[in-house]
């Protein structure tokens, strides 16, 4: 096959462009420049796409002998991750740009433009593993469970499967590293990148402010109502944080305070004590399918954060939204997070939640409410 292989610059998808060649397929490197005004340099290990990354993966592209490239991505990547980051803390939503980035960029508009040069599929430094299955092939969780990235990767459908290549997804990373080091690659030592990509200094609340601007409002207490404090926008709040709340504890019970909910449309933040963060079903929409779509009541695996907990769950397909009913209460679910179902270590698929609640229907403030119920 002809494979384009997308190298970050770092050390996975340098040791994943290596096994594409040692398979015997006709491997192409690829990096995406999806900064506008790409820095030269990493300023922390949350950042990528810098100069310093590109030239790297260069490196190691021309080690192992084979063509690289570089695809400017970063108009597509502005408005289809970037905006769409911003638009939903806007909207006191969640979302998770990772999901967002693989859905749109690396398995639409790169795997797009490269079977349009005639290639057959791409791959990818990702921790997951392709099965082939009874119905084609199925993205199944990685070996190493500890760098399982299957559930960012469940936002793709079984058309993008059938193209994709994870040759990482069998191995631990203390295991790719060391091949990294046998192969004489310079990365074999480079830290991992992390969180979101284009905040490379971590100050989500501040990059949001710069790009929103400040919106003054309340902290109000989702039980009594009383207002505790004052915030600069609800676009630095998300369900479930502690820290950075702007509370004066000493007018407090000495119990800690969660957001349990934000409302952008009164510049409310609502907060209260940890058992109001528990939730029971998730109801989500824009499903995506990772192989034929299941219809009716099933049992499966539901899994809210990148590595977080997989709870049992009872799920309810119906009319573009899915019903998620948790054998378990789950803390901290927000809208505009995903939820990705599993069956065993299978992905069955994704979808955007849009509302967390308990089973008699009580739930904390969702976007566009104006009080806790």
């Amino acid at each position: 096959m002809r494979v384009v292989v997308a190298m970050s610059g770092g050390v996975d998808s340098a040791v994943a462009a290596a096994r594409v060649l040692e398979a015997g397929h006709e491997a192409v490197g690829v990096h995406l420049a999806l900064a506008r005004s790409a820095a030269t340099l990493r300023e922390s290990a949350r950042g990528c796409c810098t100069i310093e990354d590109a030239g790297d993966a260069r490196r190691v592209a021309d080690r192992l002998g084979i063509p690289f490239y570089v695809w400017d991505l970063a108009e597509r990547f502005e408005d289809e991750v970037i905006e769409d980051f911003v638009a939903e803390y806007a909207a006191g939503r969640t979302p998770n740009p990772c999901l967002r980035c693989n859905e749109r960029i690396k398995f639409a508009a790169l795997l797009d433009k490269a079977v349009a040069l005639g290639f057959d599929a791409v791959a990818t430094g990702h921790y997951a593993q392709i099965v082939e299955g009874p119905a084609g092939r199925e993205l199944h969780r990685a070996v190493d469970s500890a760098k399982d990235q299957s559930y960012v990767l469940g936002v793709l459908d079984a058309d993008q499967l059938a193209r994709s290549l994870f040759p990482l997804g069998g191995s631990t990373k203390d295991e790719v590293r060391a091949e990294a080091a046998a192969r004489g690659f310079a990365v074999a030592r480079k830290p991992d990148s992390h969180d979101i990509c284009f905040i490379p200094d971590g100050d989500t609340r501040g990059w949001l402010t710069r790009r929103l601007g400040e919106a003054p409002g309340e902290v109000v207490d989702a039980v009594s109502g009383a207002v505790l404090g004052r915030h600069t926008g609800t676009h630095g709040f998300t369900i479930g944080q502690r820290r950075g709340l702007g509370l004066d504890r000493s007018t407090l019970d000495g119990s800690a305070r969660y957001v349990v909910g934000v409302d952008p449309g009164s510049r409310q933040v609502f907060v209260g004590e940890a058992d109001l963060l528990g939730v029971e079903v998730i109801h989500g929409d824009r499903l995506r399918w990772c192989g034929p779509a299941p219809t009716g009541e099933l049992a499966l695996g539901a899994q809210v954060r990148a590595h977080g907990e997989e709870v049992p769950a009872r799920v309810e397909v119906a009319e573009g939204a899915v019903i998620v009913r948790l054998e378990r209460r789950l803390r901290g679910v927000a809208p505009g997070q995903s939820v990705v179902l599993y069956q065993g270590a299978r992905v069955v698929g994704s979808a955007t939640i849009t509302r967390a609640r308990n089973i008699d229907g009580s739930t904390t403030v969702a976007p566009g409410s104006s009080t806790p119920s």
